[in-house]
């Protein structure tokens, strides 16, 4: 299995950036790393081997990114709307750095932006407002409003609201969302969510799937048996839906 390490220092973030890419084709596989996760967390929790048949056979190559989360949502001495200029930095970041890159290396039509518990929001919150640069979203164990405080995940960002809080949260922009062009770009997706059945986050996707659905935005709900929220468990995901 191919196997590169890449870094720069990103001009979105100033700071130095670093990825890791697994597999020599296929559709391309954008990772987001858990809460406190860095690029080589997919790799540590062997997820990575997991799909080690679909990434020996061209069809799929992943794209292991750094997350920012401590500088970001988990950043508690940073004022909450510090912390949500930093995450759009880091959005721009995948957006106008990761993204072009994953094209030079590959140039499948295929993008699908994928992630666990934190991971998930991270893909999910980036393709609902850029749907137009990926083709599918497997999310896995996520909660969809980071604002939404459930058993010990609290609220992360301190009862702040504002206008980009809203629109980063899927759970809460996608209700009233009515603009024709997004909900078009969004209705060719293929939307998968992953959630255990005592996980405290499956109400959230639960709502989120019945939003969609009233949208006619069709999407794929797996709930699996127990919590489901560890890396057994998305070894085991990534190889039914990825």
């Amino acid at each position: 299995m191919k196997r590169e390490y890449h870094h720069w220092r990103s001009p979105n973030l100033q700071r130095e950036m670093e990825l890791l890419v697994f597999g020599h084709a296929g559709a391309r596989v954008l990772v987001f790393p858990t809460r406190g996760g860095r690029f080589h967390e997919y790799e540590d929790l062997g997820v990575v081997e997991s799909l080690h048949a679909k990434l020996d056979a061209g069809h799929l190559q992943l794209f292991c990114i750094d997350g920012l989360d401590r500088e970001t949502f988990y950043a508690r001495r940073r004022p909450p709307v510090e912390r949500i200029v930093r995450h759009l930095a880091y959005e721009r970041y995948v957006l106008d750095e990761v993204l072009p890159f994953m094209g030079t290396l590959n140039p499948h039509p295929c993008t699908i932006a994928h992630g666990c518990s934190l991971g998930a929001f991270f893909a999910a919150s980036l393709v609902f407002r850029h749907p137009r640069h990926f083709q599918k979203l497997a999310a896995f164990s996520g909660r969809y409003d980071l604002t939404h405080a459930v058993e010990n995940f609290r609220d992360l960002l301190d009862g702040h609201r504002d206008p980009d809080v809203y629109f980063l949260m899927p759970s809460q922009f996608l209700p009233r969302l009515s603009r024709p062009d997004l909900l078009a770009a969004i209705r060719t997706l293929d939307l998968v969510f992953v959630i255990g059945d005592t996980d405290p986050f499956l109400a959230n996707n639960q709502e989120l799937g019945d939003v969609l659905a009233a949208k006619h935005l069709p999407c794929r709900l797996h709930v699996w048996s127990g919590r489901a929220h560890d890396s057994r468990h998305w070894r085991q995901m990534a190889a039914y839906y990825l």
